[in-house]
């Protein structure tokens, strides 16, 4: 029997899961991936780690599942998009840590950009906003930063990539140096009109051509992978988020899936219409495949299954998903308490550098319980405030939501979401979408699958969230929701 492997690279761990042609899970292993936080808002992680722990897991589900290399038919690569690796084309050896998504350390960079009256140019090209999420101003940090890497990035010397670009590159041995649109879409440096590289971007960054990698689509063969000895085609690659809204299924406009991870990702299929949003979301390449390219409308969620890690790790509240859940669950609201999970600023749509965590509305009653459940609806309310900049920028009601990643496995926080929504919430029964969306985007070119509408087939609901609130309780609790927002916005404002 023929399998698809996919290698899903998020954040905290690297996840290989074999897939068969019916789309069923042989096996997944996984190992955890550290990172590292040098100074305050700086995340960075070991790019050797990345590469380290993805390899293992590729070797662990095959040697678990019995599955012989000859048995792959393809490769393909999800990964956590924007975080940042520049490496020597001749060793390999990364230059600095990789610099991820999360970091902060070009903002005040960024607000200079804007200051110069310049978000507009980005915007109108790229579809995303100044922000220091963004791949383009980490690269020129890196490059303004380590000693000599700028006159090496123009001669050629050096090789920046996200981490499918590293990835690739590794696994191919070198023979590999390229990008896919759906990655390139998050540089700033992409221009999505030409679906080229931008000069003038460049120009503006002062990042040198030479350094980038070149731009494929998602679904095409690569190159070979070399693994225990044998070659095999990487086929297939895409930033996380544009891989689970294809392991979701939503291929036709309208359709929208989000992601409940480290952060939260919410992202809905325009079709082949760009939209450009007045709401601050963000234009981005959803589905690339040969000769046929879908955009989206994207709205980004720094911290999501994060605080309920920090809940545990930080806190010690519990010690597990399932814990924190029982606690939350055990009490019937907050209590009046508000929690703003804002650990690395806010994302959209208000994309706040500045703003801070913060937990408010605390009497002589608040107990664990309430700041866990408080934890969980700052979850849902950071997604509420998305779908309503979504919706007014498509004037397209929201008719269900599929959800995927870690913490939708939490059935309070399914809820909570489907109370504040008033609309259904959908899980699948499969919750590994961007390694099926990946594995579907690899499977195409090498005759594993026929098309893109054969996958609908493989997708289907594990449980369906139906609210049960009044709506006027839910717009009440959104209402004090904004504004507390708006004091973990004025922190560093007020100089408090």
């Amino acid at each position: 029997m023929k399998y698809i492997l996919a290698l899903d690279l998020g954040t905290t761990s690297s996840r290989a899961v074999l897939v068969n042609h019916n789309g069923n899970i042989k096996g997944i292993a996984h190992k955890e991936l550290r990172s590292f936080f040098p100074s305050p808002g700086w995340v960075e992680q070991d790019p050797k780690e990345i590469w380290n722990t993805g390899m293992q897991a590729i070797l662990d589900v095959l040697a678990e599942t019995n599955v012989k290399p000859e048995q792959i038919a393809a490769i393909g690569i999800s990964n956590q998009r924007e975080t940042t690796i520049v490496w020597e084309k001749k060793s390999g050896k990364p230059i600095y840590p990789a610099i991820v998504w999360q970091d902060r350390r070009t903002a005040s960079y960024c607000q200079e950009l804007k200051n110069q009256g310049l978000e507009g140019v980005f915007h109108k090209k790229t579809g995303l906003l100044l922000d220091p999420y963004f791949s383009g101003t980490k690269l020129r940090w890196i490059l303004q930063h380590v000693p000599g890497s700028f006159e090496r990035a123009r001669r050629g010397e050096l090789a920046f990539g996200t981490v499918n670009t590293w990835l690739t590159w590794k696994l191919t041995e070198g023979a590999c140096y390229l990008t896919d649109m759906t990655n390139a879409s998050r540089t700033l440096l992409f221009n999505l009109h030409t679906k080229n590289w931008d000069q003038e971007l460049l120009d503006l960054l002062q990042i040198p051509k030479e350094i980038l990698p070149e731009i494929r689509s998602s679904s095409e063969i690569y190159g070979q992978a070399k693994i225990l000895e044998s070659s095999l085609p990487i086929a297939g690659m895409a930033g996380d988020q544009q891989a689970a809204l294809i392991g979701q299924s939503c291929l036709q406009p309208g359709m929208t899936k989000n992601t409940y991870g480290t952060g939260c990702f919410l992202l809905m299929n325009t079709g082949k219409k760009a939209i450009f949003s007045s709401k601050n979301l963000l234009t981005t390449v959803a589905v690339s495949l040969p000769g046929h390219i879908e955009y989206g409308l994207e709205g980004s969620v720094f911290i999501g299954g994060a605080a309920i890690q920090w809940l545990q790790t930080q806190l010690k509240l519990a010690n597990s998903l399932e814990e924190i859940e029982k606690l939350a669950g055990s009490v019937a609201d907050s209590g009046g308490v508000y929690f703003v999970p804002a650990f690395a600023g806010l994302g959209a749509p208000y994309w706040n550098p500045y703003a801070r965590g913060m937990i408010l509305g605390i009497s002589r009653g608040t107990s664990a319980a309430h700041i866990a459940r408080a934890a969980l609806e700052g979850i849902a309310y950071q997604v509420i405030d998305l779908i309503k900049s979504m919706e007014a920028d498509t004037q397209v009601p929201l008719q269900e939501l599929r959800v995927d990643g870690g913490a939708a496995v939490n059935h309070l926080l399914m809820q909570c979401q489907a109370d504040l929504l008033g609309v259904p919430v959908i899980r699948p029964k499969n919750l590994e979408l961007s390694a099926m969306g990946a594995a579907y985007l690899a499977g195409l070119p090498v005759g594993f699958w026929e098309s893109p509408s054969h996958l609908k087939t493989h997708w289907s609901a594990d449980k369906k969230f139906e609210p049960a609130t009044n709506p006027e309780k839910a717009i009440k609790s959104y209402q004090k929701w904004q504004k507390a927002v708006e004091i973990a916005q004025s922190w560093e404002e007020k100089g408090l």
